[in-house]
């Protein structure tokens, strides 16, 4: 069986329209009198009855990303992948003006420099100010109401070049920001009646390279132990799903254990749907191309045909690409398939659309109501702001900042000093400024001689006149870092050596052991207001309290382990040392969690602390009252913060824990909770105190 014209009519539709966010019309259009026009109806029945209009064919064509919609039906194409990261993003389903309105969105740092400030109340406000920007984008065609973010991989290894789009290293952190940020985007945990956005959560599971000495992400099999998927690939998914409620899950490119992760039905109907909950409401999308994938390069099956109908009976509703709607037909005629399964899929996408109000009257759905005057508002533009400056890290610090009085003339050197487009990083979108540190030196009254300079070329030709002008200079600036031209999805370091672009998992020792660097910070990927973030930092216009939410290693480290190996405990036979704070048994450069202060804290348990030792089984009868055991408190800790210097300053108060129990090696440690403290003014009250929560699956 074949639709060959059908297709073809749907590409012709896609590239004419190009963002299909337009809505369908109930009050004249053919479906006036379907119950999918009928706002007060349960939203289950209103995708059903919709979907089963669909003859075979629309079904088939409409499994893809990209849908062509049902023109006798009167419903307009829609494309399901728009994106958001860190702001409304330049990709696929969304479409910026070319001036005026709608021709930009408030771009915040990568995530992991938000996750450098271990604040999960900015997390929140971030999100609720993306998917403002997102519907306000939708409202005029402009994007999708579907935005396949966020990336929740934990950050294993350095050279990986999605790191940046992660919120670091540690699965529990990323469990705590996964929550803040679908709730936020979201408009709330399972909302009622109508969903902001929808987001999705990826990739599931065990994706963390993308193209590593000739091992492509496409057809990489990832070998992981039980112990290891269940303790650290794939915590972070269950918040996101069981928790928050998040409306979509991603499936990853590559295959674990030898079976294709959009081709796996453990993974996706046994793990996502039944026991992390995303149900039969909820749909799940491949990655871009990942069903074709399952038949090469992964070399699973032995047609498309094939592929498609394992992906679809695993759980794949959406195929991010072309392969469902070229080889279903195939399926069907082979018997592999059946049109109960294409409708199942079906049923799950419209009753998403259903719950985001898209059939509904505008004036039933609030969120229509936003405008380009709500993207970027002065609370979007200091939240941008206050997201870069918590999220900095002062690494190191010889007393030199913040600077004294009277240092006037500056000399920045570095491709970071006058980078604008850099400070967006992965998944960017078009940002309405970008205030460099050239830009923010300036501003701020500096006089400012400027060297771009380079870390990759042995043109020395410019040396002599920098050389010159740093040594007439008060304060010698130099601003490197990684960008996009050495680690981005689809491309992967090979080490992690300075110098050479650095500045997020890389070897700091240099700087760090030369003393005549007084002083180190790490930015990240600060966003449309990072210049600014970083100079009022230095000058102390700012007080630095982020703290590093990965481990920097030294450069050997890209030596001793493969990208491929995917085992986290150190083995002495393959040389693997251990991977993240919790098993490197090496010395790292910075440590996980690492930042100092412009001020000195006094940190001290309240109420005598917490006991020494706990028992495992009492802790787990403790939380047999909640709904999931691994959400019960096991104790509530309090520590007095004091700031007992002059600088008034925020503090991230870190809570790990350790065990000898289960399999050998156990972690040295493991984060069990934070909390970030707000603006601690120097030698006033103790009387204010962090508290964590400790999870039994985290203290044992």
């Amino acid at each position: 069986m074949t639709f060959t014209s059908a297709r073809l009519l749907a590409g012709v539709i896609a590239l004419a329209h190009g963002v299909h966010a337009f809505f369908p019309d109930c009050n004249l259009g053919p479906l006036k009198d379907n119950i999918i026009c009928n706002p007060h109806a349960n939203f289950r029945d209103r995708a059903k009855a919709v979907v089963n209009e669909f003859t075979l064919e629309e079904l088939i064509n409409n499994t893809v990303n990209d849908s062509p919609g049902v023109p006798r039906l009167g419903l307009p194409p829609y494309n399901w992948w728009s994106e958001a990261l860190h702001g409304v993003a330049s990709r696929h389903g969304v479409n910026f003006s070319a001036v005026g309105d709608f021709s930009s969105a408030t771009s915040f740092p990568q995530p992991i420099l938000m996750g450098a400030a271990f604040d999960d109340d900015l997390i929140h406000q971030v999100a609720t100010i993306v998917s403002t920007e997102g519907r306000a984008f939708n409202n005029i065609d402009r994007a999708g109401l579907d935005f396949w973010t966020p990336n929740i991989n934990p950050f294993k290894d350095p050279r990986w070049g999605r790191g940046q789009e992660t919120p670091g290293e540690d699965p529990y952190h990323l469990s705590r920001y996964v929550y803040q940020l679908i709730t936020g985007l979201q408009g709330g945990l399972g909302p009622d009646p109508y969903f902001k956005v929808v987001v999705d959560c990826k990739h599931f599971a065990g994706y963390n390279l993308e193209n590593w000495n000739g091992n492509d992400r496409k057809g990489f099999n990832a070998i992981i132990t039980t112990q290891d998927l269940s303790e650290y690939y794939t915590p972070s998914f269950p918040p996101c799903v069981r928790d928050a409620k998040v409306g979509s899950v991603m499936c990853s490119y590559n295959s674990v254990n030898g079976v294709p992760s959009c081709a796996n039905e453990y993974f996706l109907k046994d793990l996502v749907r039944d026991f992390y909950g995303l149900g039969n409401d909820h749909w799940i999308t491949s990655d871009c191309d990942a069903v074709n994938n399952v038949f090469t390069p992964h070399n699973y099956t032995t047609s498309n045909a094939n592929a498609s109908a394992l992906s679809l009976k695993a759980g794949t509703d959406i195929d991010c690409g072309t392969t469902y709607s070229t080889s279903l037909g195939d399926a069907i005629d082979q018997n592999l398939v059946t049109k109960a399964d294409l409708k199942q899929a079906l049923y799950r996408q419209y009753a998403s659309l259903v719950r985001l109000g898209y059939f509904d009257p505008p004036e039933m759905v609030s969120y229509r109501k936003y405008t380009w005057s709500d993207v970027n508002t002065k609370n979007a533009q200091n939240t941008a702001y206050m997201a870069a400056v918590e999220g900095i890290v002062l690494l190191k610090n010889d007393g030199t900042l913040p600077l004294k009085k009277g240092i006037k003339n500056v000399f920045l050197v570095g491709e970071w000093g006058n980078a604008t487009f850099q400070m967006r990083g992965n998944y960017q979108g078009v940002a309405p400024y970008l205030i460099t540190t050239l830009d923010a030196f300036q501003s701020s009254g500096f006089n400012v001689t400027f060297v771009n300079g380079t870390l990759n070329s042995n043109d020395t030709s410019g040396f002599a006149p920098s050389v010159a002008a740093a040594q007439t200079a008060d304060l010698v600036v130099f601003a490197g870092g990684l960008d996009e031209t050495v680690e981005k999805e689809g491309l992967d370091r090979m080490n992690i050596t300075w110098p050479g672009m650095g500045g997020g998992q890389v070897d700091s020792s240099s700087l760090k052991n030369d003393s005549r660097v007084n002083a180190l910070l790490w930015g990240g990927y600060p966003g449309q207001s990072g210049g600014q973030a970083l100079v009022d930092i230095i000058t102390g216009k700012q007080a630095p309290a982020g703290r590093l939410p990965i481990t920097q290693y030294p450069a050997v480290y890209a030596d001793q382990v493969p990208m491929t190996d995917m085992n986290l405990r150190p083995n002495t036979t393959s040389g693997n040392p251990g991977r993240t704070y919790k098993w490197y048994t090496g010395t790292p450069v910075f440590e996980f969690g690492h930042g100092l202060h412009y001020t000195n804290f006094s940190v001290s348990w309240a109420s005598g602390g917490p006991k020494k030792s706990y028992n495992i089984q009492q802790l787990v009868a403790a939380a047999k009252g909640k709904t999931h055991a691994d959400l019960g408190v096991l104790d509530t800790f309090k520590a007095n913060v004091h700031n007992t210097g002059k600088t008034t300053s925020d503090y991230v108060a870190l809570l790990f824990s350790n065990t000898t129990a289960g399999p050998s090696p156990a972690p040295l440690k493991q984060l069990t909770s934070y909390e970030h403290v707000k603006r601690r003014e120097g030698r006033t009250d103790e009387n204010r105190v962090a508290r964590g929560h400790a999870r039994d699956r985290r203290a044992r």
